[in-house]
């Protein structure tokens, strides 16, 4: 096995234990759901203790030397935070949705997510499809019509996760930096609106994590473990592996989520969107079925 191939194993399974991690999300933010706090203060919360358990984690690791030159160098600095302010928002938007009935619109951008993430590795790096796999996005793509038309209106709430979160992608791509060091920047230079936005929050009476329950302040402290890990396995993969692949294992996470719904939250699931989903799945075997083809090529 040669470097090359070793690296890009690797990536796959970064990529994986990413999305399979996203994917099983709604059974963590289940409890906060029901908690006394808005989807601003929550994305506070969670970016002060996702800075928290970043430093702790590059505290311990040997890339210490990397995040310390990196803030000697304005043009990676400037990458971060743009990468900071796109998490920032998906963040937010993602909490808000979950918060406020929205939660078919985050399901939907979760599914539109890899075709951007597909068209940004073909428009940005060039990264080429082949005949099979260009047959499986459109495969996806009417899939996802299929999905979006019924909602009636523009599914603003899925267009900006997928925009903010492919955004994302791109500029971690881009950025010559590790994935801890990366984490630790971005959550730095977001901490200090944060923290400052809580500080406001407390000497104006609105700071409520005082009145969470001992679940509730768990899974909130927890969130910045639950948040550190797979973004650090994102970034990861991002720098091991195509775009294009990248976008398409990212299906696993709504399907997963899809999963829950359906055996969990007994959420109804109706031959339309049996339809809409059998294009999409249909579209990721094919696509993979062309990487699969490809390896074997190879070996």
């Amino acid at each position: 096995m040669n470097h090359s191939t070793d690296e890009t194993r690797k990536g796959l399974l970064y990529a994986l234990g990413c999305y399979a991690i996203w994917g099983l999300f709604p059974l963590y933010w289940y409890p906060l759901n029901h908690a006394p706090i808005g989807a601003d203060q929550l994305l506070a919360q969670r970016i002060v203790w996702s800075a928290a358990f970043a430093v702790l984690f590059l505290a311990f690791s040997r890339q210490k030397a990397d995040f310390f030159r990196a803030w000697g160098q304005p043009k990676t600095i400037a990458l971060f935070a743009v990468s900071a302010f796109c998490i920032a928002m998906n963040w937010l938007i993602y909490l808000w949705a979950i918060t406020n009935g929205h939660v078919l619109d985050a399901s939907l951008g979760y599914f539109v997510s890899p075709l951007f993430n597909i068209l940004l590795g073909r428009l940005v790096f060039g990264e080429k499809l082949n005949r099979r796999q260009a047959a499986a996005v459109v495969l996806a793509v009417v899939g996802i019509l299929w999905l979006a038309v019924p909602v009636g209106q523009i599914p603003w709430v899925a267009l900006l996760l997928t925009f903010s979160f492919g955004l994302y992608g791109l500029v971690r791509k881009l950025a010559p930096l590790g994935a801890l060091p990366g984490l630790v920047l971005e959550t730095l230079l977001m901490l200090p609106f944060a923290a400052s936005y809580l500080l406001y929050a407390g000497r104006h009476g609105g700071l409520v994590f005082a009145e969470l329950n001992l679940l509730q302040t768990a899974l909130l402290v927890g969130s910045g473990i639950a948040t550190t890990v797979p973004l650090i396995l994102f970034a990861s993969a991002a720098r091991r592996i195509p775009l294009s692949t990248l976008g398409v294992i990212q299906y696993g996470s709504p399907t997963l989520q899809l999963l829950l719904g359906l055996v969990l939250f007994g959420e109804s699931f109706d031959t339309g969107r049996l339809i809409g989903y059998g294009w999409v799945w249909l579209g990721v075997a094919l696509y993979f079925s062309g990487i699969l083809q490809t390896g074997k090529k190879a070996v």
